[in-house]
């Protein structure tokens, strides 16, 4: 009889310790082991987990009292401030929020109200990205003066010329009050900026970009545009571009074609620049780099691929010294040798022909387009190709300062205090 509850006891023992370890949910630490406490259960999120977020994590953008959510496009109206163009249709504002984080780019055109290739281009751009696939933000304004736009002309009612106004000024005059409502509604949100223009008083351009090239960070912005020709140009007071810089937001000029005409042509080699500056900025896919449509982009092969090279380029201005009509005898982007006839100034009084001569040799990378001029009239812009190092150093000691407008015409007179004018 004892037997047999000895022997009951000490099976009741190891079916209650058997027990005990099928009900433990975690090893029993063993004296004098680890003191760290056990790892939670797989599957389980730590508190942690809930209030850190993503970094790459992209909210909504404010802007023009609106927001923008990622991967969509929505498009707003932008008013300067205190009424000034309550008359006027309102400056479309096209904002993509892409749906992957990166820099916001900034394309506008339309600041000269004649120069509608610009206006053509930053449609285009604007309405032609998707967002879902975007890394970053762009907004875009294809036409910034509407007051010049409805018109047809360059400039803003009063005749002034809205780009040498910039930022501007809450007290200033119509172009400073419109300059500065535009820069801290729109330009504030940059981190870089493109802005699209035209060769003024009948000149075109050849799709060029314009840069100073004595600041780093616009050198190296303008290093992104593929095979585009570079012009260093310091530009002058109150340009968007000169102003964006000043605080922070690397900008350029990009000229193509003529004034109050659209070109295909022009506008279509705008249109790819600006896409190979996204791809070069991580805000796009590189087609060529994939392999198929809609793959992620492989790294191994876009370090094998050549990126198309920017092109700089000196430049100077070839002057007619008789009036008369211009007839050119080259074409855009032409390629001339010292002393080639570029073309020619007929008096129609005297019937008399005085020839314009290429000092140097160059390529045709502005020009006037025939029409009646005066003596002193900058008729063609030759550019001659130089290394980026050479651009840089030359650009830091000049001989010669390239303006992006080679006549003072359009540039405001001297501020008359008299009457309370102010010029930024």
């Amino acid at each position: 009889m004892r037997r047999g509850v000895k022997y009951a006891a000490a099976g009741l023992a190891l079916l209650l310790a058997a027990g005990a370890s099928r009900a433990q949910d975690f090893p029993v630490q063993p004296p004098g082991g680890d003191d760290s406490p056990p790892p939670p259960p797989i599957g389980l999120a730590l508190p942690e987990d809930f209030l850190a977020p993503p970094s790459d994590l992209v909210t909504p953008l404010a802007i023009l009292d609106r927001l923008v959510v990622p991967g969509t496009r929505m498009q707003l109206e932008w008013r300067p401030g205190g009424g000034i163009s309550a008359a006027e249709i309102p400056s479309p504002v096209v904002v993509t929020r892409g749906a992957l984080s990166g820099p916001v780019l900034c394309l506008v055109a339309g600041v000269h109200g004649d120069e509608i290739n610009g206006v053509e281009i930053v449609r285009r751009l604007a309405h032609g990205i998707d967002p879902t696939r975007l890394s970053g933000t762009v907004i875009g304004v294809p036409i910034v003066n509407v007051h010049g736009y409805s018109r047809g002309t360059r400039y803003l009612p009063d005749r002034r010329d809205l780009n040498r106004y910039f930022p501007g000024s809450r007290s200033g005059s119509i172009a400073s009050r419109i300059a500065n409502g535009f820069f801290q509604d729109i330009i504030s949100h940059c981190d870089m900026l493109v802005d699209f223009h035209t060769g003024s008083f009948e000149r075109s351009n050849l799709p060029q970009v314009r840069a100073d090239l004595t600041r780093p960070e616009v050198l190296e912005f303008s290093r992104h545009f593929g095979n585009t020709v570079v012009l260093h140009s310091p530009g002058n007071k109150g340009m968007l571009r000169v102003a964006a810089t000043a605080v922070g937001v690397p900008a350029v000029t990009f000229e193509a074609g003529a004034p109050a005409r659209l070109e295909p042509e022009e506008i279509a080699q705008a249109v790819a620049a600006i896409e190979r500056l996204m791809v070069q900025t991580g805000m796009r896919e590189d087609p060529a780099a994939a392999e198929g449509a809609g793959l992620p982009l492989d790294p191994a092969v876009v370090a094998k691929r050549p990126d198309p090279a920017p092109i700089f380029l000196d430049s100077r201005w070839v002057r007619a010294n008789s009036g008369g009509l211009l007839i050119s005898e080259v074409t855009l982007g032409q390629r001339v040798q010292s002393g080639q006839r570029l073309g020619r100034v007929i008096d129609p009084v005297a019937n008399v022909e005085r020839y314009i001569l290429a000092p140097v040799a160059g390529r045709v990378i502005g020009m006037a387009l025939n029409q009646s001029v005066l003596p002193g009239y900058a008729a063609f812009h030759l550019g001659t190709e130089t290394s980026e190092q050479q651009a840089v150093e030359e650009a830091a000691d000049p001989d010669e300062v390239i303006e992006d407008d080679p006549d003072p015409v359009d540039r405001p007179d001297a501020p008359d205090p008299a009457v309370g004018e102010d010029y930024e």
